[in-house]
């Protein structure tokens, strides 16, 4: 058996639950391709403690995609556990309260798309029902979105949509794959954000972006902001585009 892909809508009743008295509790975090996006890791280094870096190297692999040339981020999953994700105890989720996007919202998936026209984003989703999973049919009286809503997903999805809207640009404007200083300028305004921090702060990586101050001063002090500063820097080097805090073009070059 696979996996089905249910179509759903948020006012659908979802018969769900994930807890340890499911039979099937903590086989989900076994021999995945777990990718991380870069607010997750924002969310998971600051749970342990480590800067970026340290995050990365230890708990990571990367690759740079064939036909993009984006760097793909993964988590690095124990071989002398039958591959079990690094956080999973026999109790559950050692970082639950900051674990992946992925993982809130499973087994619900989540795609968008964004009008050209407008800007504005339709969301769609589906269920994911997979043989190993035993949790559907335990818990009614919930629907789809209350679901989601117990999940705290939302500041996830509004950085990943920020994330997807750079990639989405770049497939459009420069089709093909990213070459490497590029690339390495991607990964490090996205996932390294503790390097990027001290770039912008004690280099000179910013020279010919205009950033306005009260953005600066605000991304020194809050990484989702510092992450907003990455995209919109990224969208600079890339594009020759200028973006406010807002996402909104400034200047073209």
């Amino acid at each position: 058996m696979t996996e089905e892909m249910v179509p759903v809508s948020l006012d659908d009743p979802m018969t769900f639950e994930c807890s340890p008295g499911v039979s099937c509790f903590n086989q989900c975090c076994r021999d995945l391709n777990q990718f991380l996006m870069p607010y997750d890791i924002i969310r998971l280094k600051n749970n342990l403690g480590l800067s970026s870096g340290s995050f990365l190297n230890q708990y990571t692999l990367s690759h740079f995609g064939p036909e993009s040339g984006f760097p793909v981020v993964t988590l690095k999953f124990d071989s002398g556990s039958d591959l079990a994700c690094p956080f999973v105890t026999n109790r559950g989720c050692s970082v639950y309260p900051d674990r992946p996007a992925s993982c809130r919202m499973y087994p619900v998936a989540r795609a968008i798309s964004r009008s050209r026209e407008t800007g504005e984003v339709a969301e769609y989703f589906a269920l994911v029902e997979e043989p190993h999973c035993r949790g559907f049919g335990i818990k009614e009286g919930q629907t789809v979105g209350q679901w989601l809503a117990g999940q705290d997903v939302v500041l996830h999805n509004q950085m990943n949509d920020k994330l997807m809207e750079l990639i989405s640009l770049k497939n459009r404007l420069m089709p093909g794959e990213l070459e490497q200083g590029l690339a390495e300028k991607f990964y490090l305004a996205c996932y390294d954000m503790d390097a990027f921090k001290r770039e912008v702060f004690a280099g000179n990586l910013l020279e010919g972006f205009s950033v306005p101050d009260a953005f600066l001063d605000k991304a020194g002090k809050d990484e989702t902001v510092l992450l907003d500063l990455g995209i919109a820097w990224l969208k600079f080097v890339l594009f020759g585009v200028e973006y406010d805090e807002h996402g909104q073009k400034t200047k073209e070059l």
